[in-house]
């Protein structure tokens, strides 16, 4: 995915919230401009944001950090995140750091 387009955000039709869009290939320094983004959907008044996770097919520590930073953002802006999508080996990963996606 071009640098330009991290973060992409949609609306989910079925439950008229915002999605952000991780991509793939996924480097720590995209984890900074992902939490700007969310942010600015709290700040364009959503409460809660789903983050779609399927294009992480590849489970290591940058999506565990990705997550983790996602997570700790919407909870200082005061709202809800909830990702979908996480493939079978990120879930396990989460769940080994103690980052489960209950």
């Amino acid at each position: 995915m071009p640098r330009g387009l991290i973060g992409v955000e949609a609306t989910d039709p079925a439950e008229q919230q915002p999605v952000l869009v991780v991509p793939a290939p996924l480097t720590l320094a995209d984890v900074p401009l992902l939490c700007e983004r969310l942010r600015g959907l709290y700040g364009s008044g959503a409460r809660e944001v789903v983050c779609d996770l399927a294009a992480l097919t590849r489970a290591d520590l940058v999506a565990v950090e990705a997550v983790a930073r996602l997570r700790l953002t919407a909870r200082r802006a005061g709202g809800n995140v909830r990702m979908r999508n996480a493939g079978a080996g990120l879930v396990a990963l989460l769940e080994l750091a103690g980052l489960g996606l209950d």
